[in-house]
């Protein structure tokens, strides 16, 4: 295959046209933060996804400290999460002082494995925290039945699956507390941003706190005015911009389109490479519509000759920008030197080993679709 003129990353922000002029209004109106833009793109979260309360957030790591510290996880509490994410899922469990425990996946969906929660459970754990990993659900009626029986609470990061459904219904609404996250690459992008759905009041009203300072208004004394409020609790300065909310909103919008073209890329790549030996495709749960931020291939390494290293740096080498999405948590140093070891979570490393990332975006054409699927089969070949 001939080299592609230009790099073809593995994701990319679409940005057109009624973004821009959204964005260009709000810096003429006369709020940049702290006006009601984020209420209205919270409210629009939460009604996309048929969640009472959203709370927006700086970014997706902020959202998740504030929901790790909505479940009031602390120094001696237990929280039990998947290897195969970002790293900034189990360091919202440490900024809290709380322990993340991390448990294996299940082989087919990537996504962490029900049975494997229940064999790591203690008198030490107060939450699970999931991970829809590539914007495939988790099996969240075995977990919420899980943590039910337990009294666990369920902070899920939807960091990927924004738009996704479970047995026909939208995440978001499902957990205790969901995570979304807007970076420029995730399902819609306020360039940097992330947001917690909930049905619970009480969280609703920590996470709004612990975002501002841990700041409220109150009913002011007799010698105060308006002006006057309470510091209640040590909070942060995590509050989302109204110029990021003004870019959420009008994003939001086109949601259906974008996830209706990743589903499309998805299916092509599928139909592509469902009789190449060596590849192993995606799967998807029963009843799951997966909102296919990534797509992620495993090369048997028993079939396929070539390492992994060797056939990336080919497709690199062809301008085909694919990622290997992640590294398993507890093996950084950071991790290491807390005590973690490799070997905890024998299926997600071997997964790792084989994982590669192939570009998907909504914005790719059909030709770039093709490019990609050429280049693997010349590699491979």
């Amino acid at each position: 295959m001939r080299k592609r003129d230009s790099f073809l990353s593995y994701g990319r922000q679409f940005i057109t046209e009624d973004d821009i002029e959204a964005v260009i209004g709000l810096l003429k109106s006369p709020f940049l933060t702290q006006g009601p833009k984020v209420q209205e793109f919270e409210k629009a979260v939460a009604n996309y996804v048929g969640a009472k309360y959203a709370v927006a957030f700086s970014n997706g790591t902020a959202a998740l400290h504030g929901a790790c510290h909505a479940a009031g996880i602390g120094p001696g509490d237990e929280v039990i999460t998947t290897p195969i994410t970002f790293a900034a899922t189990s360091n919202a469990v440490l900024y809290c002082g709380g322990t993340p425990v991390f448990t294996d996946i299940n082989e087919r969906t990537y996504n962490i494995d029900p049975e494997e929660i229940k064999r790591k459970i203690t008198s030490k754990t107060k939450a699970i925290m999931p991970v829809d990993f590539t914007g495939q659900p988790v099996d969240l009626d075995v977990i919420m039945g899980i943590a039910e029986e337990h009294n666990l609470i369920v902070i899920e990061d939807g960091a990927h699956s924004l738009g996704a459904r479970y047995k026909d219904e939208k995440v978001g609404a499902l957990a205790h507390m969901t995570m979304f996250s807007f970076h420029p690459v995730k399902p819609i992008t306020t360039a940097e941003g992330g947001i917690i759905t909930t049905n619970s009041e009480e969280y609703y009203e920590r996470l709004k706190l612990f975002r501002s300072h841990g700041i409220q208004r109150t009913s002011s004394p007799e010698e105060q005015g308006e002006w006057y409020y309470e510091m209640v609790e040590l909070g942060y300065n995590y509050r989302m911009s109204d110029l990021q909310a003004a870019l959420g909103v009008s994003q939001l919008a086109k949601i259906d389109r974008f996830l209706e073209r990743r589903r499309e890329i998805a299916t092509m790549y599928n139909e592509a490479f469902a009789r190449i030996s060596g590849i192993i495709l995606p799967k998807q749960l029963d009843r799951t519509e997966s909102g296919w931020h990534l797509y992620m291939i495993q090369l048997d390494q028993k079939i396929i000759r070539k390492s992994r290293k060797v056939i990336f740096e080919e497709m690199r080498a062809l301008n085909i920008g694919v990622h290997v999405h992640y590294i398993p948590v507890y093996w950084h140093p950071y991790y290491r030197d807390l005590g973690y070891k490799k070997g905890i979570c024998p299926v997600a490393e071997k997964w790792y080993e084989q994982a590669m990332t192939l570009p998907i975006f909504p914005s790719m054409t059909d030709k770039d679709v093709e490019d990609v699927v050429l280049a693997i089969k010349s590699v491979i070949k």
